[in-house]
């Protein structure tokens, strides 16, 4: 079976981007301890550029000081940060056409930094935190609008193709989807269109700022996996409203910290044992392509071979392929298999890269390991 879907061009909004490979939004722990971008990370992002993907998107960039996902993440709250993205933008477009995506992000009610307290639509203790968050006010709704709708406009002077709103996982535009965390009764909480309007908001507000032409994108919650939460139902009616609006392409996901709490089999960062447990938001995206008509879904969750992802895409249950963890082990996948080597992709998801971001740059344990037994014996021979 050839590749030939998958290594096509595709396009979001107006951009082309060279094949239907996506790597997702990943915290690599690499930016500087303020936020800004460093050398390391540039090598990081220009090691992933040169394997092939044909679109990356950045980890978690934070809109708003003291509400980044852990330390060392990279932030775009004020335009003292623009000059730095601006560097890192231009060094992954040094190679092949390869396209990139800022995400934006706030914590919200799973906030952990121990200076800021955390906020929320609602105050709904977080059980992974054990921490309560504030309850915004309708003013604080509006100038956190305000805060994604400029870091947006900082991510589009910095020459970024793209920019993606995170807007799953439980973070804080997730939070206002969820009746479980969103239980509010003004004009921001209680039936779904009023859950969506902080994405219709910003999506308005960004396109005001900077006109038609820059893509905007979503990574969506479409199910929480928690009693009295998000259902996959009203997930899909949520993309409705998201493609109604504008928004240029969906990434549907799912999950919370709370998800994770007592299993690793939980979305969002599932352990794969086999290949029944791969392509995981496979149905979610079914249902969203069913309504999305012309807007893109980039189908992320457990994909693992090239030959199920030429096959999702040649039955257009999805426009593009996101992966996260095969690229953590093999940042140059996307030219293994271009070059003819359809083998599946080498990374278990065991989640051991997961535990490393909590100490240092993030990087995958199992190689890491294999690669220290090729050095010694290595020395052993000399």
């Amino acid at each position: 079976m050839k590749l030939e879907k998958l290594f096509s061009p595709g396009k979001i909004g107006n951009v082309i981007i060279k094949n239907r490979i996506v790597r997702s939004s990943t915290f690599s722990r690499r930016a500087t301890k303020d936020g800004q971008v460093s050398n390391q990370l540039i090598k990081f992002y220009n090691i992933l550029a040169q394997g092939g993907t044909g679109l990356i998107i950045t980890g978690n960039t934070t809109v708003e000081r003291g509400y980044a996902v852990a330390p060392y993440s990279l932030c775009l709250y004020d335009d003292s940060f623009v000059s730095g993205q601006k560097k890192l933008v231009d060094a992954v477009h040094e190679y092949s056409d390869v396209k990139i995506s800022a995400q934006l992000s706030h914590t919200g009610r799973q906030g952990s930094n121990p200076k800021y307290q955390p906020v929320a639509p609602s105050p709904i203790r977080d059980k992974m935190t054990k921490r309560m968050p504030r309850e915004l006010t309708a003013s604080d709704i509006e100038k956190l609008i305000k805060k994604f709708v400029e870091a947006g406009r900082r991510a589009y002077e910095s020459g970024y193709d793209m920019v993606q709103y995170m807007s799953a996982h439980g973070y804080c535009l997730s939070n206002f989807l969820s009746p479980y965390s969103n239980q509010r009764s003004d004009e921001f909480g209680g039936n779904i269109q009023k859950r969506t309007k902080i994405l219709v908001d910003i999506y308005n507000g960004l396109r005001d700022e900077i006109g038609k032409n820059f893509p905007i994108i979503v990574k969506l919650q479409t199910i929480d996996g928690v009693p009295g939460g998000l259902t996959l139902e009203e997930g899909v009616e949520i993309a409705k409203i998201a493609v109604e609006t504008g928004y240029d392409a969906i990434e549907p996901s799912g999950g919370l910290g709370e998800t994770l709490i007592g299993s690793k089999n939980q979305i969002p960062s599932k352990v794969i044992k086999s290949p029944e447990d791969e392509n995981f938001f496979l149905q979610n995206a079914k249902e969203l392509k069913k309504l999305t008509r012309d807007c893109p879904i980039i189908l992320m969750g457990g994909i693992k071979n090239p030959l199920s992802a030429e096959k999702f895409l040649q039955e257009n249950v999805a426009d593009f392929i996101s992966m996260s963890r095969p690229l953590i082990y093999e940042p140059d996948l996307p030219n293994r298999w271009k070059s003819g080597d359809l083998s599946p992709a080498l990374c278990k998801s065991c989640n051991s890269c997961y535990m490393t971001m909590m100490t240092g740059p993030m990087h995958c344990v199992v190689k890491a390991k294999i690669e220290k037994k090729r050095l010694r014996k290595e020395n052993l021979k000399r």
